[in-house]
């Protein structure tokens, strides 16, 4: 297999996920802002090209508000450099945005995501790429959610982010921690992949144990 060509996307860092109104709770949010320096780091140490995303709304709205602190780039994105960036108002970074021009102009054919939220942002972002023939890797110690409750039911936070990696794993992305990637960027390698029949199958196997 081939070496890929990567891009790293840095998705919504934003204050109002640290200290705003919409706070990470899963993965800790000082973890995951850890790595996604770390992943940042580590794909300019490779000369692999980081694109960093902004989602805003508008003045005065509860959350993002143009102009707003909440909606500032949290200080780990912000201090660092990075090759393009992209500002968006919809779930993914390729809705009415330059990002798939901008990575074809380069050969890219992988997309490696890491920031906010796991299953918001990010999904979205990944289904977009999946669809437009990109492969894509998740970390998922780089990214987080929230919890939710609505007239559907209620879902914590850890249980939002262990259900959608397992999801990406199975069709979507190669889901891994920062380090796997890390370890995979420095040997020129790729990460483990899934499949829909493979991770049912498993699935059953253990049910049936």
């Amino acid at each position: 297999m081939s070496t890929p060509r990567r891009a790293v996307i840095v998705i919504d860092v934003q204050n109002e996920y640290v200290t705003g109104d919409l706070p990470i709770e899963y993965p800790d949010v000082q973890t995951s802002l850890a790595n996604i320096g770390r992943a940042i780091d580590a794909a300019r140490a490779a000369r692999i090209p980081v694109v960093v995303v902004q989602n805003l709304t508008p003045p005065g709205a509860p959350i993002f508000a143009r102009g707003s602190d909440g909606a500032e780039l949290h200080p780990v994105v912000a201090s660092r450099e990075r090759d393009h960036f992209i500002e968006k108002a919809l779930p993914s970074a390729f809705t009415n945005t330059d990002l798939a021009d901008w990575l074809a102009a380069r050969d890219i054919d992988t997309l490696t995501v890491v920031g906010y939220m796991t299953h918001n942002c990010d999904a979205s972002t990944i289904n977009h790429a999946l669809h437009m023939g990109l492969a894509v890797e998740f970390l998922h110690d780089a990214t987080g959610s929230v919890p939710y409750e609505n007239s559907a039911g209620f879902a914590s936070a850890e249980e939002i982010h262990r259900v959608l990696s397992v999801v990406l794993q199975s069709r979507f992305a190669a889901v891994a921690s920062t380090q796997q990637w890390i370890a995979a960027v420095e040997s020129g390698g790729q990460l483990e992949r899934g499949s829909i029949y493979a991770s049912n199958q498993k699935a059953r196997a253990r049910a049936v144990a």
